[in-house]
């Protein structure tokens, strides 16, 4: 059996609320089309504890089961869009505030002021 990783122990709550969100939709996305557990949870390659526990939004279920439990509702397209560099807005924030800083020149020294006609510059 395999060791249960601390990093499981230490989401966010809100990583966990949106995990069992996505458990719950595929729930709803199986029943709908009047899948029985055992048929589904083979289609995707796992027991039939194992999809339940994804349905209940468990964080030690593989992304390759939740990313294959997609792909049986069509929907393994929207996987590549989650974490494209245009939907990143830290990032975008970062590469804005850098560019800001970069466009901030220093002012140059004023010039000293010209001498009068005919007089010389001390």
């Amino acid at each position: 059996m395999s060791k249960r990783s601390t990093s499981i122990d230490n989401l966010p709550n809100a990583v966990l609320v949106q995990l069992r969100m996505l458990g719950d939709h595929l729930a709803v996305a199986r029943k709908r089309r009047r899948e029985p557990v055992r048929l589904w949870a083979e289609r995707i390659g796992v027991s039939a504890p194992t999809l339940l526990r994804m349905e209940k939004g468990d964080p030690s279920v593989s992304m390759g089961v939740y990313a294959t439990a997609l792909w049986l509702m069509g929907r393994s397209a929207a996987l590549g869009e989650l974490a494209a560099p245009e939907h990143d807005m830290g990032a975008l924030e970062d590469a804005v505030r850098a560019a800001r800083q970069r466009a901030v020149r220093k002012k140059a020294p004023a010039a000293a002021p010209a001498a009068p006609d005919g007089a010389a510059a001390a």
